[in-house]
């Protein structure tokens, strides 16, 4: 009877831990359906777009982030089986990347705290959970990144997906963390789209 209430704790806790890992990865992806891209039996697609040129200089971090993207979605395309080829394309893809704000989200970074300053029996509140919950339950800001894919012989969309990651840190750019976190984002973003035939 232990053993058996010892197993299913195990096993609860084990899901739970799951679950946690999945909503901490931070990555919220919303794709479309696939049905149309994967009835039209894709092979070869090329870039909507040409790759961004950084002619005056700019400190703008979307310059930054261009090949990074661009090179997560070819990479991803690759590994489902797609190949980039201008002259053969039946699709084109391209992405648009924004920065956005949310209200009242929660960063990574703020763990076990309480985010809302409260009265809990028997304690006194002290100014550095006043101050936790202000600094850590506001307006964050969020990286979005819309990838679009269009039938080029009609010229229509048949897939797209927003992806949507909240910035801990707004105020510094790290190429390698940029470079890991669009990977991981474009990988959670693609998971749907059918591989090719």
């Amino acid at each position: 009877m232990v053993s058996s209430f010892i197993y299913r704790a195990s096993c609860a806790a084990a899901l739970s831990l799951c679950a946690l890992l999945a909503a901490c990865s931070g990555v919220e992806s919303r794709p479309d359906a696939t049905d149309t891209f994967a009835a039209a039996n894709y092979r070869y697609y090329t870039w909507l777009t040409e790759p961004l040129v950084n002619t005056a200089n700019s400190q703008d971090a979307v310059y930054a982030i261009d090949p990074l993207v661009r090179r997560a979605i070819d990479r991803e395309l690759r590994s489902k089986g797609y190949q980039l080829n201008p002259e053969k394309a039946q699709f084109s893809v391209d992405y648009r990347y924004a920065q956005g704000t949310r209200v009242g989200e929660v960063g990574r970074d703020a763990s076990n705290l309480s985010t809302y300053p409260g009265v809990v029996p028997n304690r006194n509140i002290d100014g550095a959970s006043v101050d936790n919950a202000y600094a850590l339950g506001g307006v964050k800001v969020t990286n979005n990144i819309g990838i679009q894919i269009n039938d080029i012989a009609s010229n229509t969309e048949v897939w797209r997906v927003v992806i949507t990651k909240i910035v801990e840190n707004v105020n510094s750019f790290d190429s390698a963390k940029a470079d890991s976190n669009i990977t991981r984002a474009v990988k959670e973003g693609l998971r749907t789209l059918p591989t090719a035939n």
